[in-house]
């Protein structure tokens, strides 16, 4: 039985999780180096924050031309944390 639980905690996800996923997926989508992105989730009573660093030269990329590509990112995730439950803010780090 206590395999069982453990399984559960093991498979049990964030709502964050799956907002962080489709931020990743996009990024790496539009950078250079994908082995330079990193994300950081931070979980807090009023939604989820997701930090995205990446080198130097593919910050331009995932801001765009005046930040309309992080505005559509920010949009997609605000819009599937929604359906999750969960508020959700996206940074660039550079």
């Amino acid at each position: 039985m206590t395999d069982e639980i453990m399984d559960q905690d093991v498979s049990e996800e964030m709502p964050s999780d799956k907002v962080a996923d489709l931020v990743e997926y996009i990024v790496c989508g539009l950078v250079d180096d994908e082995d330079a992105v990193s994300m950081d989730v931070t979980d807090s009573d009023e939604g989820s924050l997701i930090e995205v660093s990446c080198a130097a030269d593919d910050t331009g990329r995932i801001i765009g031309r005046r930040g309309r590509t992080i505005k559509a990112i920010r949009t997609l995730a605000r819009a599937l944390g929604q359906r999750v439950g969960t508020a959700v803010e996206v940074e660039v780090l550079g």
